[in-house]
Order: C-alpha cells, then structure tokens, then sequence
C-alpha cells in the first residue's frame, strides 16, 4: 500500500510532468523520487510514459492521480481541523501586473494581513506572459495578471477591466482632434513590451490600416513609461487610472482619438494544486478589494 509520502510525490510528478522539477517541489534529491515513483510502479504497473524531456501519465497513472488528489485533499483537511487554533501558516507566491500596483495591490496586502496574519506575501512584478508560465511551473502560487488563461489545469477569478487610451504630455500633439492613427503614427509611441496584448493590438492596427509604423518603444516597467511620457519623448499607450495624479496636475493628458483600444481585462489566476488551500480564498479577498476599488473610482 502506497504511503502519503509516496503519493505526494507522485503527485508533483504527474502535474509537474518532471522528476527534477518534483524533487525540488518535495525537498529532496532526484533518485529519490525515481526510487519512490519505481517502488509505485512495482506495486501499481507503469504509471508515466517517459519522454526525451519530460513525462507522461499513462491511464493506470491517471487512474492512481484520482486517488491520490483525494488523499492528499483529506490528508490537508485533517491537518486544518487539527492545527488547535485554526491559524494559517505558510508563504503566498504572488505574481503581480505593475498596473495593479499602482492601483490597489497596498489594500490587498492589508485585507491579506488582516484575514490571515500567519501568511507571508512574496510578490514578483512581472508581465502576464512570464506569470502565466510561473503558474504552470509551479513558480508562483497565484497572479494577478491579463487574463482569463485557458488552461484546464489553472482557475480563473475576474477581477477588473481598466480602459487604455493614448496619453501625452500638453503640447507634444498639434494635431486637431479627434486624432487619426495617422495622426498618432507621427510620435514615437511607448507602451509595455511586445508578447504583451496592448502591445500586439497596437501593431495590429497599423498592420490592418496598412500604414508605415511609427517608432514604439516598449518597457516591463510602468514608472519608465510614464517618465518617457512626462518628458515627451512619445505618445503612451496605457490605462488613464495609473497617472490619475499626472492628470490632475496636468503634466499628461488623455489624446481624443478615433481608433479604440480593448480594455485590460485582469483575473486572479492560480493553479488547481492541493498544497496551497489559501490561495483560493487570497483570490476572493482580491476579488473584494478590486471591487471596492472600481466602485469608488
């Protein structure tokens, strides 16, 4: 009979679909899980089809995945019911859009704080793409990013849709408004980086209107754009809510223009793994927080 140890590497070597990748999940070395995995296969048939780079469960392994999902999830149930004083412990991989942070991530960190003071908060700023691969590789327990991602193996909470227009500083744009894209083509524009939705719809439309591009400069960095904006070396392509305090001191404005962006749809997104029962409930304080926010915007 296989034990909860056994299973729960077993576990990691199935959804991680790597030996290597599962012992550094599990804390141990290699062999290790290849002698575990082996003794299971002893006693159970072959569970995964190995690969030149990774593995594969076969349908005996994905049978014996059922039954280890549901022993693992009781084996956490126990150990919630039995912790005396209910508390949470442990660390929250959070992967962050810097959109995000300029916009409510402070008051997440507080209702965090609040409902679970036993859980510490790791945040990585990062752009969606390099989250969602984090996501699948275990890198990151949960992230706020553009979404939803369509992957059966990650869930996905909405958060938010911010608006992005075209954003200048006064003076910079002669032209009459409403601006046409020609019109916008003729300032280096400065947006978030190329594997980046804002992005690929901005060159999207230059393409479809057929029309020599402009100069675009993107950056991972928010502040970047927004100083590359203020000192009027282009026109930024962002969401209005993260300069609200440039706005209304003047130093950019929001450019009319006739063609329109899509809104930044965020979600919180987090793999459906069992070692991490507070993720779930971190994504509906999320939730809340970005609620409150929106309404009182």
């Amino acid at each position: 009979m296989a034990d909860f140890r056994s299973l729960e590497v077993f576990y990691w070597v199935a959804t991680l679909s790597s030996f290597r990748r599962a012992s550094e999940q599990v804390n141990t070395t290699q062999p290790a899980v290849s002698q575990r995995i082996a003794a299971l296969e002893h006693e159970y048939g072959t569970l995964f089809e190995r690969r030149s780079r990774d593995v594969a469960l076969t349908e005996r392994g994905r049978v014996l995945l059922g039954f280890a999902e549901r022993f693992l999830a009781l084996q956490a149930e126990m150990g919630a019911a039995l912790a005396g004083t209910g508390r949470t412990t442990g660390t929250l991989r959070l992967g962050v859009s810097e959109t995000l942070v300029h916009l409510w991530l402070s008051r997440f960190i507080e209702r965090m704080r609040a409902e679970h003071p036993g859980i510490s908060v790791d945040i990585t700023v990062d752009i969606s793409p390099n989250m969602q691969a984090a996501l699948v590789a275990n890198e990151l327990d949960l992230a706020f990013l553009v979404g939803p991602i369509t992957l059966p193996s990650l869930t996905n909470h909405p958060l938010l849709s911010v608006p992005v227009a075209f954003v200048a500083a006064p003076g910079l744009v002669t032209e009459e408004e409403p601006l046409s894209l020609g019109c916008l083509l003729r300032h280096p524009l400065v947006t978030y980086p190329r594997n980046t939705s804002p992005y690929v719809e901005l060159r999207d439309l230059v393409l479809r209107a057929n029309l020599l591009p402009s100069q675009i400069h993107t950056s991972a960095s928010l502040a970047t754009i927004v100083r590359m904006g203020i000192e009027r070396l282009g026109i930024c392509v962002i969401p209005p809510a993260v300069v609200r305090d440039e706005l209304a001191s003047g130093t950019l404005r929001i450019l009319s223009a006739e063609p329109t962006l899509s809104d930044l749809t965020f979600t919180a997104t987090y793999a459906n793994r069992l070692d991490s029962h507070f993720v779930a409930d971190a994504a509906r304080i999320a939730q809340a927080v970005a609620r409150t926010w929106a309404e009182a915007r």
